[in-house]
Protein backbone atom coordinates (compact mmCIF):
# COMPACT_ATOMS: atom_id res chain seq x y z
CA UNK A 1 0.00 0.00 0.00
CA UNK A 2 2.02 2.95 -1.28
CA UNK A 3 1.84 6.32 0.44
CA UNK A 4 0.91 9.42 -1.51
CA UNK A 5 3.79 11.41 0.03
CA UNK A 6 6.65 10.35 2.32
CA UNK A 7 6.06 10.43 6.06
CA UNK A 8 8.26 12.58 8.26
CA UNK A 9 11.85 11.24 8.18
CA UNK A 10 13.08 9.75 11.43
CA UNK A 11 9.62 9.11 12.93
CA UNK A 12 7.86 5.80 12.33
CA UNK A 13 4.21 6.84 12.44
CA UNK A 14 3.11 3.20 12.10
CA UNK A 15 0.04 4.02 10.01
CA UNK A 16 -0.05 0.58 8.41
CA UNK A 17 -1.18 -2.52 10.29
CA UNK A 18 0.93 -5.61 10.69
CA UNK A 19 -0.34 -8.27 8.28
CA UNK A 20 -0.44 -12.04 8.83
CA UNK A 21 1.97 -14.27 6.94
CA UNK A 22 -0.93 -16.48 5.95
CA UNK A 23 -3.64 -14.62 4.02
CA UNK A 24 -5.96 -17.56 3.23
CA UNK A 25 -7.62 -18.04 6.62
CA UNK A 26 -11.16 -19.14 5.75
CA UNK A 27 -13.50 -16.34 6.89
CA UNK A 28 -17.25 -16.74 7.32
CA UNK A 29 -19.21 -13.48 7.35
CA UNK A 30 -22.46 -12.97 9.26
CA UNK A 31 -24.23 -9.84 8.04
CA UNK A 32 -24.55 -8.12 4.68
CA UNK A 33 -25.20 -4.47 5.47
CA UNK A 34 -23.28 -1.35 4.47
CA UNK A 35 -20.38 -1.95 6.85
CA UNK A 36 -19.83 -5.45 5.42
CA UNK A 37 -20.35 -4.63 1.77
CA UNK A 38 -18.57 -1.26 1.64
CA UNK A 39 -15.86 -1.71 4.29
CA UNK A 40 -15.11 -5.23 5.54
CA UNK A 41 -15.15 -7.04 2.21
CA UNK A 42 -13.57 -4.22 0.22
CA UNK A 43 -10.72 -4.15 2.73
CA UNK A 44 -10.35 -7.93 2.84
CA UNK A 45 -10.04 -8.21 -0.92
CA UNK A 46 -7.53 -5.35 -0.96
CA UNK A 47 -5.40 -7.17 1.63
CA UNK A 48 -5.75 -10.59 -0.02
CA UNK A 49 -7.82 -12.12 2.79
CA UNK A 50 -10.13 -15.05 2.11
CA UNK A 51 -13.89 -14.65 2.81
CA UNK A 52 -15.42 -17.97 1.75
CA UNK A 53 -19.01 -17.88 3.04
CA UNK A 54 -21.71 -15.41 4.00
CA UNK A 55 -25.16 -15.46 5.62
CA UNK A 56 -27.51 -12.64 6.55
CA UNK A 57 -31.05 -11.94 7.72
CA UNK A 58 -32.27 -12.35 4.13
CA UNK A 59 -30.68 -14.71 1.61
CA UNK A 60 -31.30 -12.26 -1.25
CA UNK A 61 -29.15 -9.59 0.33
CA UNK A 62 -26.42 -12.12 1.15
CA UNK A 63 -26.44 -13.33 -2.47
CA UNK A 64 -26.14 -9.77 -3.76
CA UNK A 65 -23.11 -9.07 -1.56
CA UNK A 66 -21.57 -12.46 -2.39
CA UNK A 67 -21.80 -11.74 -6.13
CA UNK A 68 -20.19 -8.35 -5.75
CA UNK A 69 -17.28 -9.65 -3.66
CA UNK A 70 -16.85 -13.11 -5.23
CA UNK A 71 -17.76 -15.08 -2.09
CA UNK A 72 -18.34 -18.69 -3.18
CA UNK A 73 -20.88 -19.90 -0.59
CA UNK A 74 -24.15 -18.31 0.56
CA UNK A 75 -26.03 -19.93 3.42
CA UNK A 76 -29.76 -19.71 4.04
CA UNK A 77 -29.28 -18.86 7.72
CA UNK A 78 -26.44 -17.87 10.07
CA UNK A 79 -26.87 -21.22 11.82
CA UNK A 80 -26.09 -23.07 8.60
CA UNK A 81 -22.88 -21.09 8.22
CA UNK A 82 -21.94 -21.85 11.82
CA UNK A 83 -22.43 -25.55 11.06
CA UNK A 84 -19.73 -25.39 8.37
CA UNK A 85 -16.64 -26.92 10.05
CA UNK A 86 -14.31 -25.51 7.40
CA UNK A 87 -14.82 -21.91 8.61
CA UNK A 88 -11.79 -20.86 10.68
CA UNK A 89 -12.62 -17.23 11.47
CA UNK A 90 -16.03 -15.70 12.04
CA UNK A 91 -16.72 -12.07 11.11
CA UNK A 92 -19.90 -11.00 12.93
CA UNK A 93 -21.42 -7.72 11.72
CA UNK A 94 -25.00 -7.75 12.96
CA UNK A 95 -26.97 -5.44 15.32
CA UNK A 96 -25.81 -5.51 18.96
CA UNK A 97 -28.81 -7.45 20.28
CA UNK A 98 -28.11 -10.27 17.78
CA UNK A 99 -24.40 -10.67 18.53
CA UNK A 100 -24.36 -12.59 21.80
CA UNK A 101 -26.66 -15.42 20.58
CA UNK A 102 -24.36 -15.94 17.57
CA UNK A 103 -21.26 -15.90 19.76
CA UNK A 104 -22.87 -18.42 22.11
CA UNK A 105 -23.77 -20.65 19.14
CA UNK A 106 -20.22 -20.48 17.74
CA UNK A 107 -18.78 -21.32 21.16
CA UNK A 108 -21.13 -24.30 21.50
CA UNK A 109 -19.84 -25.71 18.19
CA UNK A 110 -16.14 -25.00 18.97
CA UNK A 111 -15.14 -25.15 15.31
CA UNK A 112 -13.91 -21.59 14.61
CA UNK A 113 -10.56 -20.42 15.94
CA UNK A 114 -11.31 -16.72 16.11
CA UNK A 115 -14.22 -14.27 16.12
CA UNK A 116 -14.18 -10.63 15.05
CA UNK A 117 -17.29 -9.08 16.61
CA UNK A 118 -18.76 -5.69 15.79
CA UNK A 119 -18.81 -2.91 18.34
CA UNK A 120 -20.62 -2.50 20.66
CA UNK A 121 -19.99 -6.00 21.98
CA UNK A 122 -23.63 -6.58 22.92
CA UNK A 123 -26.19 -4.15 24.29
CA UNK A 124 -24.39 -3.58 27.60
CA UNK A 125 -21.37 -4.48 29.71
CA UNK A 126 -22.99 -7.64 31.08
CA UNK A 127 -23.46 -9.07 27.58
CA UNK A 128 -19.88 -8.16 26.64
CA UNK A 129 -18.58 -9.96 29.73
CA UNK A 130 -20.63 -13.05 28.90
CA UNK A 131 -19.24 -13.06 25.34
CA UNK A 132 -15.67 -12.87 26.62
CA UNK A 133 -16.23 -15.65 29.15
CA UNK A 134 -17.92 -17.89 26.58
CA UNK A 135 -15.04 -17.52 24.12
CA UNK A 136 -12.46 -18.11 26.86
CA UNK A 137 -14.22 -21.32 27.85
CA UNK A 138 -14.41 -22.48 24.21
CA UNK A 139 -10.78 -21.62 23.43
CA UNK A 140 -11.81 -19.09 20.76
CA UNK A 141 -9.89 -15.83 20.28
CA UNK A 142 -12.39 -12.96 20.49
CA UNK A 143 -11.64 -9.54 19.03
CA UNK A 144 -13.78 -6.43 18.60
CA UNK A 145 -13.96 -4.23 15.51
CA UNK A 146 -12.91 -0.95 17.15
CA UNK A 147 -11.81 0.26 13.75
CA UNK A 148 -10.99 3.87 14.68
CA UNK A 149 -7.78 2.52 16.21
CA UNK A 150 -6.72 1.81 12.63
CA UNK A 151 -7.55 5.23 11.23
CA UNK A 152 -4.17 6.38 9.96
CA UNK A 153 -4.10 9.69 11.87
CA UNK A 154 -5.13 7.96 15.10
CA UNK A 155 -2.35 5.39 14.72
CA UNK A 156 0.14 8.14 13.93
CA UNK A 157 -0.88 9.99 17.10
CA UNK A 158 -0.32 6.81 19.12
CA UNK A 159 3.16 6.45 17.60
CA UNK A 160 4.01 10.07 18.43
CA UNK A 161 2.88 9.60 22.02
CA UNK A 162 4.90 6.42 22.44
CA UNK A 163 7.98 7.98 20.85
CA UNK A 164 7.96 10.75 23.46
CA UNK A 165 7.95 13.50 20.83
CA UNK A 166 4.92 15.16 22.42
CA UNK A 167 6.17 14.77 25.98
CA UNK A 168 3.73 14.25 28.84
CA UNK A 169 0.10 14.37 27.68
CA UNK A 170 -1.66 17.40 29.21
CA UNK A 171 -5.00 17.83 27.43
CA UNK A 172 -6.75 16.03 24.56
CA UNK A 173 -10.02 16.51 22.71
CA UNK A 174 -12.16 14.79 20.08
CA UNK A 175 -14.78 17.08 18.55
CA UNK A 176 -17.35 15.42 16.27
CA UNK A 177 -19.89 17.49 14.35
CA UNK A 178 -21.46 14.90 12.07
CA UNK A 179 -24.83 13.44 11.11
CA UNK A 180 -24.65 9.64 11.21
CA UNK A 181 -27.15 7.36 9.52
CA UNK A 182 -29.08 5.78 12.36
CA UNK A 183 -30.21 2.19 11.92
CA UNK A 184 -33.78 0.94 12.45
CA UNK A 185 -32.77 -1.33 15.33
CA UNK A 186 -31.72 1.71 17.39
CA UNK A 187 -35.36 2.73 17.70
CA UNK A 188 -36.06 -0.52 19.57
CA UNK A 189 -33.03 -0.19 21.86
CA UNK A 190 -33.73 3.47 22.69
CA UNK A 191 -30.15 4.72 22.59
CA UNK A 192 -28.24 6.61 19.94
CA UNK A 193 -24.82 8.25 20.21
CA UNK A 194 -22.96 6.85 23.23
CA UNK A 195 -22.90 3.19 22.15
CA UNK A 196 -22.65 3.90 18.41
CA UNK A 197 -20.39 6.96 17.89
CA UNK A 198 -18.95 7.92 21.29
CA UNK A 199 -17.74 4.35 21.77
CA UNK A 200 -15.22 5.01 18.95
CA UNK A 201 -13.86 8.08 20.71
CA UNK A 202 -13.84 6.60 24.20
CA UNK A 203 -11.92 3.61 22.85
CA UNK A 204 -9.57 5.97 21.01
CA UNK A 205 -8.75 7.83 24.22
CA UNK A 206 -8.06 4.46 25.85
CA UNK A 207 -5.83 3.48 22.91
CA UNK A 208 -3.81 6.68 23.31
CA UNK A 209 -3.67 7.07 27.08
CA UNK A 210 -4.95 3.92 28.79
CA UNK A 211 -7.90 3.76 31.17
CA UNK A 212 -9.09 6.94 32.88
CA UNK A 213 -9.98 6.93 36.54
CA UNK A 214 -13.50 8.29 35.98
CA UNK A 215 -15.87 9.92 33.51
CA UNK A 216 -18.44 12.70 33.77
CA UNK A 217 -21.04 12.73 30.99
CA UNK A 218 -23.90 15.03 30.03
CA UNK A 219 -26.42 14.40 27.25
CA UNK A 220 -29.48 15.85 25.54
CA UNK A 221 -31.72 14.56 22.72
CA UNK A 222 -30.91 15.34 19.09
CA UNK A 223 -33.80 17.44 17.67
CA UNK A 224 -33.60 15.68 14.31
CA UNK A 225 -33.92 12.10 15.60
CA UNK A 226 -37.62 11.41 16.05
CA UNK A 227 -37.70 8.18 18.06
CA UNK A 228 -37.40 8.45 21.88
CA UNK A 229 -33.80 8.71 23.08
CA UNK A 230 -31.68 10.66 25.55
CA UNK A 231 -28.11 10.48 24.22
CA UNK A 232 -28.34 12.39 20.92
CA UNK A 233 -25.79 15.12 21.73
CA UNK A 234 -23.10 13.96 24.15
CA UNK A 235 -20.28 15.65 26.05
CA UNK A 236 -17.91 13.97 28.49
CA UNK A 237 -14.72 14.51 30.48
CA UNK A 238 -12.24 11.73 31.25
CA UNK A 239 -10.08 12.28 34.32
CA UNK A 240 -6.67 10.65 34.73
CA UNK A 241 -4.75 10.43 37.98
CA UNK A 242 -1.67 12.17 36.60
CA UNK A 243 -3.66 15.28 35.65
CA UNK A 244 -4.48 14.52 32.01
CA UNK A 245 -7.98 15.52 30.96
CA UNK A 246 -9.71 14.30 27.80
CA UNK A 247 -12.87 15.98 26.52
CA UNK A 248 -15.26 14.57 23.91
CA UNK A 249 -18.02 16.44 22.07
CA UNK A 250 -20.23 14.18 19.95
CA UNK A 251 -22.77 16.42 18.25
CA UNK A 252 -25.08 14.59 15.84
CA UNK A 253 -27.29 17.66 15.42
CA UNK A 254 -24.64 20.19 14.22
CA UNK A 255 -27.33 22.79 13.66
CA UNK A 256 -30.04 22.57 10.98
CA UNK A 257 -27.63 21.27 8.34
CA UNK A 258 -30.36 19.06 6.84
CA UNK A 259 -33.08 21.65 7.23
CA UNK A 260 -31.78 24.38 4.93
CA UNK A 261 -28.76 25.80 6.78
CA UNK A 262 -25.19 25.44 5.43
CA UNK A 263 -23.40 22.73 7.37
CA UNK A 264 -19.99 22.45 9.00
CA UNK A 265 -19.43 18.71 9.36
CA UNK A 266 -16.14 17.42 10.71
CA UNK A 267 -14.33 15.29 13.26
CA UNK A 268 -11.23 16.90 14.72
CA UNK A 269 -8.90 15.60 17.40
CA UNK A 270 -6.13 17.38 19.28
CA UNK A 271 -3.42 16.24 21.70
CA UNK A 272 -1.46 18.82 23.67
CA UNK A 273 1.68 17.55 25.37
CA UNK A 274 4.38 19.15 27.47
CA UNK A 275 6.76 19.02 24.49
CA UNK A 276 4.52 19.09 21.42
CA UNK A 277 1.14 19.35 19.74
CA UNK A 278 -0.68 17.02 17.32
CA UNK A 279 -3.97 17.65 15.49
CA UNK A 280 -6.01 15.43 13.22
CA UNK A 281 -8.95 15.72 10.83
CA UNK A 282 -10.84 12.45 10.29
CA UNK A 283 -11.57 11.88 6.61
CA UNK A 284 -14.70 9.76 7.15
CA UNK A 285 -16.65 12.93 7.82
CA UNK A 286 -15.80 14.41 4.43
CA UNK A 287 -17.28 13.58 1.03
CA UNK A 288 -16.38 11.02 -0.16
CA UNK A 289 -16.07 9.00 3.05
CA UNK A 290 -12.97 7.38 1.55
CA UNK A 291 -11.02 10.65 1.96
CA UNK A 292 -7.75 10.15 3.88
CA UNK A 293 -7.50 11.62 7.35
CA UNK A 294 -5.01 14.44 7.90
CA UNK A 295 -2.37 15.10 10.57
CA UNK A 296 -0.35 18.11 11.69
CA UNK A 297 2.19 17.86 14.47
CA UNK A 298 5.17 19.71 15.88
CA UNK A 299 7.52 19.40 18.85
CA UNK A 300 9.73 21.86 20.69
CA UNK A 301 12.46 23.06 18.36
CA UNK A 302 10.52 22.47 15.15
CA UNK A 303 10.23 25.52 12.92
CA UNK A 304 6.94 24.43 11.36
CA UNK A 305 4.30 21.74 11.58
CA UNK A 306 5.00 18.36 10.00
CA UNK A 307 2.13 17.35 7.71
CA UNK A 308 2.57 13.73 6.56
CA UNK A 309 0.14 12.38 3.96
CA UNK A 310 -0.99 8.93 2.94
CA UNK A 311 -3.36 7.51 0.36
CA UNK A 312 -5.29 5.16 2.68
CA UNK A 313 -8.46 6.18 4.54
CA UNK A 314 -10.34 5.09 7.67
CA UNK A 315 -13.18 3.71 5.50
CA UNK A 316 -12.42 1.11 4.21
CA UNK A 317 -8.68 0.61 4.88
CA UNK A 318 -8.89 0.50 8.68
CA UNK A 319 -10.87 -2.73 8.33
CA UNK A 320 -7.74 -4.41 7.00
CA UNK A 321 -6.19 -3.75 10.39
CA UNK A 322 -9.03 -5.03 12.53
CA UNK A 323 -9.08 -8.40 10.77
CA UNK A 324 -5.28 -8.54 10.37
CA UNK A 325 -4.62 -8.16 14.10
CA UNK A 326 -6.88 -11.14 14.81
CA UNK A 327 -5.20 -13.29 12.16
CA UNK A 328 -1.75 -12.33 13.45
CA UNK A 329 -2.84 -13.31 16.96
CA UNK A 330 -4.05 -16.69 15.69
CA UNK A 331 -0.75 -17.27 13.90
CA UNK A 332 1.26 -16.36 16.99
CA UNK A 333 -1.10 -17.92 19.53
CA UNK A 334 -1.21 -14.54 21.27
CA UNK A 335 -3.82 -12.10 22.51
CA UNK A 336 -5.36 -9.93 19.75
CA UNK A 337 -4.50 -6.24 19.92
CA UNK A 338 -8.21 -5.44 20.25
CA UNK A 339 -9.21 -8.46 22.30
CA UNK A 340 -12.63 -8.94 23.79
CA UNK A 341 -11.05 -8.75 27.21
CA UNK A 342 -9.44 -5.39 26.42
CA UNK A 343 -12.75 -4.17 25.01
CA UNK A 344 -14.46 -4.81 28.33
CA UNK A 345 -12.85 -1.60 29.56
CA UNK A 346 -14.31 0.32 26.62
CA UNK A 347 -17.73 -1.16 27.30
CA UNK A 348 -17.32 -0.31 30.99
CA UNK A 349 -16.47 3.27 30.07
CA UNK A 350 -19.64 3.54 27.97
CA UNK A 351 -21.65 2.04 30.82
CA UNK A 352 -20.05 4.51 33.25
CA UNK A 353 -21.07 7.36 30.92
CA UNK A 354 -24.71 6.27 31.03
CA UNK A 355 -24.56 5.94 34.82
CA UNK A 356 -22.95 9.35 35.09
CA UNK A 357 -25.93 10.82 33.27
CA UNK A 358 -28.37 9.02 35.57
CA UNK A 359 -26.52 9.86 38.79
CA UNK A 360 -25.43 13.38 37.74
CA UNK A 361 -21.88 12.79 38.95
CA UNK A 362 -18.63 11.34 37.72
CA UNK A 363 -18.44 7.54 37.74
CA UNK A 364 -15.27 5.50 38.15
CA UNK A 365 -14.52 2.50 35.97
CA UNK A 366 -14.10 0.47 39.14
CA UNK A 367 -17.78 1.01 39.89
CA UNK A 368 -18.65 -0.89 36.69
CA UNK A 369 -15.97 -3.56 36.66
CA UNK A 370 -15.63 -3.97 40.42
CA UNK A 371 -12.40 -3.78 42.39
Amino acid sequence: MALALPLNPGVDLNVHPRLPQRRDWRIGVLGAGFIVSECHLVAYRKAGFNPVAIAARTRGRAEEVARRHAIPRVYETPEQLLDDPSIEVLDIAVPPAAQLPLIRAACARRTVKGILAQKPLGVNYAEALEAVQACDAAGIALSVNQNMRYDQSVRAASALLRSGRLGEPVFATIDMRAIPHWMPWQRDLGWVTLRIMSIHHLDCFRFWFGNPDRIFCSVRPDPRTQFPHADGIVTYILEYGGGLRCVGVDDTWTGPAKEGCPGDLRIHWRIEGSDGLAMGDIGWCRDPYTSPSALRWAAKGDRAFHEPRWSESWFPDAFIGTMAQLLVALENRSEPEISGRDNLDTMALVEAAYQSVERRRSVALAEIRGG
